[in-house]
């Protein structure tokens, strides 16, 4: 399957903050000097639009983005860890594979979705100075990048999509139109993997054109590749149904007449989208007479002549398609019953922790953040301790606990370990 891919993503690791003094002429009690780590490399997703398909991802089982580097003395800063930019098709849908929520809609050129995000680097033992401890020895370890599985989607979104049995003539009309370079050969199905492409009319009317694989009878019952494309022909707004006119291969109106088929079979509502009906190959000798008896059987079907092969009446075709195209986004517009396209899935801030009643005078903090930043914590140090003890403060920890009922003495698990709750 070359629209779907599951991948596993993990950001950088924040940098550990430093342990040092300054030991120099003139400051022989120097004070704590240590430097803060740096940030992990966050993993972003981004829309680039000569990319068609997940191909490239198939076979990819993780991407992890650059640790940052330990913080330095001279309170010197580790270096930031190197983001990873991935890129996917224009129509990629990102989700977490293990409870199926959306994470990005990507459906504009170039756009940009933050996916992991690095974790923060720890601080130096400069800041940990206090009026009780003017050298302290201890230094924040550095955040957990965020990590997990994805499953992403190729839904392709373009504004027109090219249809037709093989070798009609799609392929070399996009390429013509557009600046897309599909493969083009004299023989059939050598579109196996959508392409997409963008016809720029002027610099205020352009829209987002594909060619679709060859459809082929019994697509609609999933002959083929005829489902998995089917699917992406759905999502366009108006269709060109280019047909080879020379009659070659087959008769044009026995073709028009199959494809309109299994549009209707697979969906009712295919059947409804608008059609940009193009008579392709005119330049064949036999054409004219296959078209006159084609327009004799579709008397009230607008058909536009061309010749992509001598770049002979596409504008017609091309400004006809934008048209369509923009009355098809009118009506979008006006149905507001219509689903519209998620861009970002948002749910909102969720809290760092949560605090859980389990009875008897025990509790327990639930949360992620907290749970990684206690298994860095050397607990046979009274200084780790101490300021794992003051950043659960900070947090608001203590303070929640209180207020659910938490009194001194109560026992607080706190990842894997159990600590003694003091008011």
């Amino acid at each position: 399957m070359i629209d779907f891919v599951k991948v596993k993503v993990k950001a950088g690791d924040g940098g550990k903050g430093a342990v040092a003094f300054r030991h120099e002429k003139y400051y022989p009690n120097g004070g704590p000097f240590g430097g803060d780590g740096g940030r992990g490399g966050n993993v972003y997703f981004e829309v680039d639009t000569n990319e068609t398909t997940l191909t490239k991802l198939r076979f990819t089982k993780s991407i992890k983005a650059e640790d940052g580097a330990n913080g330095m003395t001279k309170k010197m800063h580790g270096k930031d860890g190197e983001d990873v930019i991935v890129k996917v098709p224009l129509g990629t849908m990102i989700r977490n594979a293990k409870n199926g929520d959306l994470l990005a809609d990507l459906t504009k050129p170039h756009q940009v979705a933050l996916i992991a995000k690095g974790g923060k680097g720890g601080l130096g033992n400069q800041h940990f100075a206090t009026s009780r401890n003017s050298a302290p020895e201890y230094a924040q370890p550095g955040e957990i990048g965020q990590s997990l599985e994805l499953q992403l989607e190729l839904r392709l979104l373009a504004d027109a999509g090219l249809i037709g049995f093989p070798s009609v003539g799609k392929s070399t009309f996009l390429s013509v139109v557009t600046n897309a370079r599909p493969q083009i050969a004299a023989y059939p199905f050598t579109t196996i993997e959508p392409n997409i492409g963008v016809v720029q009319l002027n610099e205020d009317q352009s829209f987002v054109l594909a060619d679709m694989p060859g459809l082929i009878e019994g697509a609609g019952e999933g002959k083929g590749l005829g489902h998995e494309f089917l699917r992406h022909i759905k999502r366009t707004r108006v269709l060109i149904h280019v047909i080879d006119m020379s009659g070659f291969e087959m008769d044009p109106i026995e073709a028009y007449e199959i494809i309109n088929a299994e549009l209707k079979k697979y969906d009712l509502e295919l059947e409804k989208k608008t059609q940009i009906v193009v008579a392709n190959k005119m330049d064949e000798e036999s054409a004219k007479e296959n078209l006159e008896r084609f327009k004799e059987a579709y008397p009230d079907l607008k058909v536009y002549e061309t010749s992509t092969m001598q770049h002979k009446g596409l504008d017609a075709v091309l400004y006809a398609t934008y048209d369509a195209i923009q009355n098809a986004r009118e009506e979008v517009e006006e149905d507001k019953t219509k689903e519209e396209i998620v861009v970002y899935h948002y749910e909102g801030k969720r809290p760092d922790f949560e605090i859980l009643n389990l009875g008897n005078h025990r509790w327990k903090v639930e949360s992620e953040k907290i749970d990684r930043l206690a298994d860095q914590v050397n607990f046979d140090s009274a200084e780790d301790t101490y300021q794992f003890a003051m950043t659960l403060k900070k947090m608001g920890v203590d303070h929640k606990l209180f207020e659910a009922g938490a009194r001194s003495g109560d026992q607080v698990i706190v990842g894997s370990y159990i600590m003694d709750y003091q008011e």
